[in-house]
């Protein structure tokens, strides 16, 4: 399907803000644009201008720092998560999900924001960033503010960002730092697929967290668990949180035995 839209590619952040506010939701921002193209093409989505943001000075920058943690901006990819070695050893569940999402080919252009903001039930990065309590710093020309992962998915492909806001940077903090992680995700084939079920779980101090995804309207965090806690009041307490239903992909009857699964093997991988 051809599709007419203006490309913007600005080189400064308040030019980048000022094209999002004069175009409201008629723009879309391209990161990596593997969802985005896709998108065009398939005529789900028509927007009147494209706003690229990797030539703004600082966006494909993956920063760490002790007080804040990883700061992961809108040009980062998912490869580039994956070859920082701060991020691999500090943050072991970011880099399970990472090497799950897609193929290389996928990784070395798709980006962790445009994962996220695509808010897909089945997004790869959600589970990991749920469970590790990560923040998204949202930016528009008027104001700036910051929404725990856990407000942030609001629907299927829909979350807290408004016309002509941008999510300029996904905080990991250094509190998570250090965790032990596990990411089981089942698919329609052996290798590179989108996800049936996925379940990410961290473990530290004696916490446990879990992240699910396409099990409900929107990736999904339980917690108030420990690695303490019996496997199967665990595994009930995380069938009672999601909400699956049956597609073309799989049933819900069985997106719910694979929750149980998939929940027991990453309890005794993290515990």
């Amino acid at each position: 399907m051809t599709a007419m839209f203006r490309y913007r590619a600005p080189r400064r952040r308040d030019e980048l803000l000022e094209l999002l506010a004069e175009y409201g939701e008629r723009a879309r921002v391209l990161a990596g644009g593997t969802d985005l193209l896709g998108d065009v093409r398939s005529g789900l989505a028509r927007p009147a201008a494209v706003v690229d943001v990797k030539l703004v000075p600082g966006f494909g920058e993956l920063a760490w720092s002790a007080a804040e943690g990883l700061v992961i901006r809108p040009g980062v990819t998912i490869d580039d998560v994956l070859r920082d070695e701060r991020a691999r050893s500090s943050y072991p569940l970011l880099a399970a999900c990472a090497q799950d999402l897609a193929s290389h080919q996928i990784r070395n252009r798709a980006t962790v924001v445009g994962n996220v903001v695509n808010a897909s039930p089945c997004a790869d990065m959600a589970p990991a960033l749920l469970c590790l309590g990560a923040r998204a710093v949202i930016s528009s020309q008027d104001s700036r503010r910051e929404v725990p992962f856990t407000e942030f998915f609001t629907g299927a492909k829909r979350t807290v960002l408004r016309a002509g806001e941008l999510l300029e940077e996904i905080v990991v903090p250094a509190q998570s730092a250090g965790a032990r992680g596990s990411y089981r995700k089942l698919k329609r084939i052996k290798g590179h697929d989108l996800g049936i079920v996925g379940v990410a779980a961290m473990a530290k101090d004696g916490e446990l967290r879990l992240g699910i995804s396409s099990c409900a309207p929107t990736p999904l965090l339980v917690d108030g668990l420990t690695t303490r806690d019996p496997v199967d009041e665990v595994v009930a307490v995380a069938r009672a949180a999601i909400s699956p239903i049956s597609d073309v992909r799989c049933t819900k009857e069985y997106r719910t035995h694979m929750v149980g699964v998939y929940v027991r093997r990453a309890m005794e991988e993290v515990a």
